[in-house]
């Protein structure tokens, strides 16, 4: 109930108008102390002014005045007793009994305006009938200075008074300065705000609709560039979400492909396990290799159906020699038959490491196909090499070639699936494969180089099987 009875100043326009009217009201604050102290000096100037005339029409008849004029002279002034100086001599000119004793005296000729608001906002406070003596100078130097006593309960009347007419007008002034700055706000603010809100929540509807996004109408500069941030927010989410719409069914087509794929390559393995069992040299040689390249397609294609669930899996670590992994690759891919391309590996035979091999298998076949691609785009040999090595905390493994090295587009979406690829027609999957094997594994797939000498990639494998780190570099294994 409370909230909705204050849901008006819970909104910006209900705000402005209060705060509006606050800060109007505190600068009539500071405006009427100033103004009360104006008004008590003019009441004051005008009591002696009063009293001056009353005092010369008692010398223009030589003091013959009756004692009932005399008071009525007096009350006319609201004095009780009139001095005036004149001629080095204070003459008392006019005067009538005094009630209480006189507690202040006041000389206009001195006043600051400090002291004038002091005592005006004495006289306010104080609700008592005081005596109170006031000193000026009379009008057109008819003496040399006017003296008067008078009460100060009038005075504090016509005080009260002008301050209520001065509340009154105050509060008129707040208020018509409120409406009118409540309705400019309204009309340059708050209706392009509910404008902003009310595209923002019909965009969120639909947000692949590209009719909804926004389009900047505002005159206010700061509002319009929110209009244009939001239309440039909405344009790129609108894009993003197609692109996934478009990537989420190439990847339903994909899994279909695969799954049939992977039925037909199982058929396949079948019968290479006969194969196996031959007696004649050559199929015996070849045989295995066939197995081992059948294995990885159906593992490719298993790889495949699991990357619908947006994740690769879980790499399954074991300690294994690399060399032979990496000469398998290379005769996988029949790097070294190809003509004026020679492969170079620097890697020592006892060198083992903890990795998923089926996985660092996929990871060098993509990094090294990538380079014979590199050397093919060239149109002319080149050599591809790959060494390895390890430190205290991690192995690294380095894949390089000779070729032209990176295009600039290439290396600003490197590891980007369907951006990053180098060849015209490539998808740039690889490379994002590649990476996020690595990753999985807690290491890091790093671009070490590339110009015109060539390319060379680095893997990082950590040797530390701590959650800690792989906490820190995203895998889902345990390292």
């Amino acid at each position: 109930m409370a909230q909705k009875r204050f849901g008006f100043l819970n909104t910006l326009s209900g705000r402005f108008l209060l705060l509006t009217v606050v800060f109007v009201m505190l600068a009539e604050v500071l405006i009427f102390v100033p103004s009360i102290a104006r008004f008590r000096q003019d009441y004051l100037q005008l009591r002696l002014e009063k009293a001056q005339i009353a005092s010369l029409a008692l010398l223009a008849t030589d003091g013959m005045i009756s004692t009932e004029l005399e008071a009525e002279l007096l009350a006319n002034a609201d004095v009780y007793n009139v001095v005036l100086w004149r001629d080095q001599i204070r003459q008392l000119i006019l005067s009538s009994p005094v009630d209480s004793d006189v507690i202040a005296t006041h000389d206009l000729r001195v006043a600051t305006p400090l002291r004038l608001m002091r005592d005006a906002l004495v006289v306010l406070i104080d609700n008592q009938d005081r005596t109170v003596r006031v000193i000026g100078r009379p009008v057109q130097d008819a003496g040399f200075l006017i003296e008067v006593t008078m009460p100060t309960a009038p005075l504090r009347q016509a005080m009260l008074d002008y301050g209520l007419r001065i509340f009154l007008l105050s509060a008129l002034i707040s208020v018509v300065t409120a409406a009118l700055l409540f309705f400019a706000v309204r009309r340059l603010l708050v209706v392009p705000i509910r404008r902003v809100v009310r595209h923002m929540t019909l965009y969120a509807d639909a947000p692949e609709d590209a009719r909804r996004v926004i389009a900047p109408t505002s005159g206010v500069a700061e509002v319009r560039e929110a209009e244009e941030a939001l239309q440039s927010l909405q344009t790129q989410l609108t894009g993003a979400l197609r692109q996934k719409e478009r990537l989420a069914q190439l990847g339903s087509a994909v899994a279909k492909i695969s799954h049939d794929l992977r039925n037909i390559l199982t058929t396949a393995q079948l019968f290479t396990d006969r194969i196996e069992h031959s007696v004649d040299p050559v199929v015996t040689r070849i045989a295995p290799k066939l197995v081992g390249s059948i294995s990885r397609a159906v593992s490719l294609c298993e790889s495949t159906l699991a990357f619908g669930k947006a994740e690769e899996p879980s790499p399954r670590l074991s300690r294994f020699a690399l060399a032979p992994l990496v000469e398998e690759v290379i005769e996988a891919e029949a790097l070294g038959e190809r003509q004026g391309v020679s492969c170079l590996v620097d890697i020592s035979a006892g060198m083992n490491l903890r990795a998923d091999a089926e996985q660092l298998y996929r990871v060098l076949a993509n990094l090294m196909r990538n380079a014979m691609q590199a050397l093919e785009v060239a149109g002319q040999g080149g050599i591809i090499e790959v060494s390895a090595g390890e430190t205290d905390d991690e192995w690294w493994i380095k894949v390089g070639d000779t070729g032209p090295g990176l295009p600039p587009r290439a290396r600003e979406h490197l590891f980007t699936a369907f951006q990053g690829g180098a060849r015209k027609g490539g998808s740039g999957l690889g490379l994002a494969i590649a990476f996020e094997l690595v990753r999985g594994h807690g290491g890091r797939l790093e671009l070490l180089r590339s110009d015109e000498a060539g390319t060379e990639f680095v893997i990082h494998l950590p040797k530390t099987d701590g959650l800690e780190d792989t906490a820190q570099h995203g895998s889902s294994g345990d390292l």
